[in-house]
């Protein structure tokens, strides 16, 4: 039986992942949350396999990839993250550094251990970034932005490297603007445009995914802004990101 591994899959595009993979695959439910995937995994036709695990620890990264070590995992979705929004010498230190733990350090052992696991097979890992992992630097979100742009830039070394090798496994990043979730609540912002379902954003990235795209951005009005940005001088861009920012507050 083959598996679809969703990290924070209790909430937004992690939850919409699971109800698509659920189509063709058995799931692995990864999250703090444990209620949260219970209640998941009753709405799912499917076998679901539930693990509780706090992926600011590092032996929690661990613990889970010797949980699964003995099960075909087809699809990896590498989702579990968040962000913080504030004036960088007000914002909580603990809580950047939790976000740089799980939004870096484990996207990093994990990916680093299921390529590992699936060395020479066909099989997908989707990092999930965010556009923000595209742009200069994002004041009022610096910490955000630099794990971001952590995720695709790594995302996109190891990519080629595969692509150099022939082999036959898909790594790539999916880098959404504004999307419709739990986030704006834990990261205190409130987005100045209108975000996209969480559910076509996952939609959008599997299709992507299926077609090998490494980095995935599911918005035109995203891939505009990105497009720009080489035409403008850094220093410029980023001050017109920083007044984007500050409407972010709350």
């Amino acid at each position: 039986m083959k598996y679809a591994l969703i990290t924070g899959a209790s909430s937004g595009i992690g939850k919409e992942f699971a109800r698509l993979l659920s189509k063709n695959y058995a799931l692995i439910l990864v999250a703090r949350r444990e209620e949260r995937l219970k209640e998941l995994s009753k709405e799912l036709k499917v076998e679901c396999k539930i693990i509780s695990a706090d992926l600011s620890i590092k032996e929690e990264c661990y613990r889970l990839m010797d949980e699964v070590k003995d099960l075909d995992i087809e699809v990896f979705i590498n989702n579990a993250g968040f962000g913080d929004c504030g004036y960088f010498l007000k914002t909580d230190l603990n809580k950047e550094l939790d976000m740089i733990s799980v939004n870096i350090e484990a996207m990093h052992i994990l990916t680093k251990l299921y390529l590992q696991k699936v060395e020479g097979k066909k099989a997908y890992l989707l990092n999930v970034a965010s556009s923000a992992g595209l742009i200069y630097g994002g004041p009022y979100m610096a910490t955000y932005y630099a794990t971001k742009s952590y995720v695709t830039s790594f995302t996109q070394g190891i990519a080629m490297e595969f692509k150099e090798k022939l082999s036959p496994t898909y790594i790539g990043c999916l880098c959404p603007g504004p999307v419709r979730t739990e986030f704006n609540k834990v990261a205190n912002v409130k987005f100045a445009m209108p975000g996209m379902s969480a559910k076509r954003c996952a939609k959008y990235a599997l299709k992507m995914m299926k077609l090998r795209k490494v980095v995935i951005i599911p918005t035109i009005t995203m891939k505009l802004v990105i497009f720009v940005e080489r035409f403008i001088p850094r220093s410029i861009y980023i001050m017109f990101v920083s007044i984007q920012q500050r409407r972010k507050i709350q």
